[in-house]
């Protein structure tokens, strides 16, 4: 009888409940796995804001120190800096085109292109070129053109194509 009441409770009370705890055992193994990956996809997203804060300071820093306020500002960082570096390069200067383009509404954003034509020795050139790319102005070498001179004693030329960007005034329509 004994025995048989142990049967009848263990099928009856201990069996059904050692399976409700091996399932809630599983179901806190996995909860414990969901809030670890949940951690983690906070810890990344918390790491997006930051780099997405950092990024924000950054290109504000860039756009209110680096680039120049505005077109008279693009223009007076490159028209008397570069026949200075020229001069200084023992290049000599030949001639200067400026091309404003549209302005960006979008980003507010000013594109002024510079075309220059320069002579001189290739060691010359090559020294206005470093100076020109090592120089605290923001400006951007878009094309070199070398030419060699027709006569043996004739100076190389290169025309250099330079652009710069500006912050453009909010609501500007320069074309």
């Amino acid at each position: 009888v004994a025995i048989a009441a142990n049967v009848l409770v263990y099928a009856a009370a201990v069996r059904p409940l050692a399976a409700r705890s091996a399932g809630a055992a599983d179901r806190a193994s996995a909860a414990a796995n969901a809030l670890k990956a949940s951690e983690k996809d906070l810890a990344l997203a918390k790491g997006l804001v930051g780099g997405k804060a950092r990024a924000d300071e950054e290109l504000n820093a860039f756009y209110s120190k680096v680039l120049p306020a505005d077109l008279t500002a693009a223009r007076r960082m490159t028209y008397a800096s570069l026949p200075v570096l020229a001069r200084r390069s023992n290049v000599r200067y030949e001639a200067r085109t400026t091309k404003v383009d549209e302005e960006d509404r979008a980003t507010r954003l000013g594109r002024m292109s510079i075309r220059m034509v320069l002579q001189g020795e290739y060691r010359n050139i090559r020294r206005f070129l470093y100076q020109l790319e090592t120089s605290p102005d923001f400006l951007i070498v878009d094309e070199v053109t070398l030419a060699e001179g027709t006569a043996a004693d004739e100076p190389l030329s290169v025309i250099v194509a330079l652009s710069t960007y500006y912050r453009a005034a909010a609501g500007s329509k320069r074309k």
